[in-house]
């Protein structure tokens, strides 16, 4: 039922949740913004879809 794996995953999505918050960042705006093309981004694209971004 739980996952080893799913520390690091909660970990790094609590961290952009907080990163939104601490800017001032609606964070269901940034998610409905940034996840639907999510899939679509190359790997080294993805640093410009950050909050502090």
């Amino acid at each position: 039922m739980w996952s080893v794996e799913a520390g690091p995953r909660v970990a790094a999505i609590l961290s952009v949740v907080e990163t939104c918050r601490r800017l001032g960042i609606p964070v269901r705006e940034y998610l409905a913004e940034v996840l639907p093309g999510l899939a679509d981004r190359k790997a080294s694209e993805l640093g410009a879809l950050t909050p502090m971004a």
